[in-house]
């Protein structure tokens, strides 16, 4: 394979151990690349749009997972691939920049692909090709401004954040009621939102899921939900005008570091130990009691006695709440994390206007609520469903939206869906062909055809003759000159999208095939692929 001659003609070896490598050069490379990104894309092809199939994966433990999430299904495919693992990080690298439109992103890839196929058989070298498509994309990508529309909305007027966030939920599996969720994530958005920096923190938004119910029963918490209960069953249910004590410190007798034994020989001595036991957890609730608090929320266990006690003197408690949920605590109602009951102060308590438990149904679950918060800025999002896969996948649908809104909030600028924005821009770069001479003309030609392959999929998912659909609807939008002309994917009856209100945001598109060419460019860039072989 890789033999060279010293200047005695004595052949020597230049790859290691190259018997035991394969390796691809040149335009097989090249076209053994453009098949495993193609073949990624065409799996997330028929998940699409409204109409869009499911995909159930099996995890090697067994768990299953029904998903229609692009990002969610590439991260559970187990990818060998070099280059699908490329498409698996360009789907993860959307959904952590803008959340939305994972499926989109790879399927345009996967098309730019396809075309760069075609023009590496016509013997066109791949760095021209993938100038073109650089050139091409940024033609598409201000075009998208062009036809994009600032969207007005203020915390009174939130129809037009709804909207979007319904778009983004008609292709997930609980579009039968997207209007009550997208008005939930809009809402919890806005509650945590800073309108005037145009920022959202989504970890201030909890989403908590329950198996049992409706999935319309999904409601949104203007507090912090704990799945705990009360530690001991007497205590009261309902407490109004909490004031919380949030301790890191277990309710136990100090435990010195060393190791140590105490001998006990006689009953006296067991009793003072007693006591004094008793004596310090009760000057530990005594100290939560002085400084006013009406229930305690602990990260650690408590001790029987300390329970017994807190029991007699009136103080609700709860006992084992996680970090993250404790911090989301302490940010809803105002109050400090404490490590140490001497560091206890009246003014280190949170509040809350109603802290109250409810259970589930018939089983024994009950959850903790805590609303009216001092603080509102921390809400929760509480899903029911009929079991847990459609729980997780709520979860999935409704990050997507949370995300949508918190996109529109940065950026109020949107285009419209159902695939016209790539009709639009298809039509925009083609035009602009013209204007380049040299070999990238084609390859510019390429990409606007690579546009056009996602509305061809959304017509061909929702059961509609795709390339009949697409020269009706690209025509129309030329004669019109309308960029609003979509595919009509619910068979509303009408192709305009402003009607129809297919939203999506600016800034998801413009990411889309911006991160698309990238990639395309990346795996048309390698000419020679070595790799061990398997044994």
């Amino acid at each position: 394979m890789a033999l060279a001659f010293d200047e005695y003609g004595r052949p020597f070896i230049i790859l290691r151990e190259q018997e035991s490598k394969t390796r691809l050069r040149g335009l097989d490379a090249q076209k053994a690349n453009i098949a495993a990104g193609r073949a990624v894309a065409r799996i997330l092809k028929t998940s699409l749009g409204p109409k869009g199939m499911d995909k159930m994966l099996q995890s090697p433990d067994g768990e299953v997972i029904i998903t229609n999430d692009g990002a969610t299904i590439l991260e559970q495919m187990d990818v060998d691939n070099q280059i699908a693992k490329l498409m698996v990080e360009l789907s993860r690298s959307q959904d952590y920049e803008i959340g939305d439109g994972t499926t989109g992103v790879v399927v345009m890839a996967g098309a730019l692909l396809e075309q760069a196929e075609k023009l590496l058989e016509r013997g066109i070298h791949p760095l021209r090709v993938a100038e073109g498509y650089e050139m091409a994309s940024r033609i598409a990508f201000e075009h998208l401004e062009k036809i994009s529309q600032k969207y007005e909305f203020s915390a009174d007027n939130i129809e037009p954040l709804v909207q979007t966030c319904m778009t983004t939920l008609s292709s997930k599996i609980v579009n039968r009621c997207k209007r009550t969720l997208a008005e939930i994530a809009v809402k919890a958005v806005l509650a945590v939102a800073d309108l005037e920096r145009k920022d959202v923190n989504l970890d201030m938004i909890k989403v908590e899921g329950k198996v049992g119910g409706k999935l319309e029963d999904t409601e949104l918490i203007y507090g912090i939900m704990v799945d705990k209960d009360m530690s001991h069953p007497q205590m009261p249910k309902r407490i109004e005008d909490a004031k919380i004590a949030i301790l890191t410190c277990p309710f136990e007798p100090p435990k010195p570091k060393t190791k140590h034994k105490v001998d006990i020989d006689s009953v006296e001595k067991f009793q003072t130990l007693r006591q004094q036991e008793v004596k310090y957890f009760d000057e530990m609730v005594q100290k939560c009691k002085d400084v006013g608090a009406t229930l305690v929320i602990c990260q650690w266990g408590f001790d029987d006695e300390a329970n017994h006690l807190l029991m007699h003197r009136n103080l609700p408690a709860v006992r084992w709440v996680g970090g993250v949920e404790l911090e989301l605590i302490a940010i809803a109602t105002g109050g400090r994390i404490v490590p140490r009951f001497q560091e206890l102060t009246p003014e280190k308590l949170g509040k809350a206007g109603v802290v109250r438990e409810k259970s589930f149904g018939t089983t024994k679950d009950r959850m903790l609520y805590i609303e009216r918060c001092a603080n509102s800025r921390a809400v929760t999002i509480f899903i029911r469903g009929g079991n847990k896969m459609m729980i997780e996948e709520t979860k999935r649908s409704l990050h997507d939206a949370l995300c949508v809104a918190r996109n529109l909030i940065r950026n109020n600028s949107i285009v419209y869906g159902g695939g016209s924005a790539e009709i639009s821009c298809s039509v925009a770069v083609e035009a602009a062909a013209d204007r380049y001479p040299g070999v990238e003309q084609y390859a510019i030609r390429s990409f606007a055809q690579a546009l056009d392959h996602l509305p061809l999929a959304l017509a061909e998912n929702s059961g509609l003759p795709p390339i009949d659909t697409l020269t009706a609807v690209k025509a129309q939008q030329i004669k019109e000159n309308n960029p609003f002309c979509g595919i009509d994917c619910n068979d509303v009856g009408t192709t305009n999208m402003k009607e129809q209100n297919v939203f999506e945001t600016l800034i998801g598109k413009q990411q889309q095939i911006l991160l698309a060419t990238q990639v395309v460019k990346m795996i048309l860039k390698i000419d020679d692929v070595i790799s061990p072989t398997d044994y």
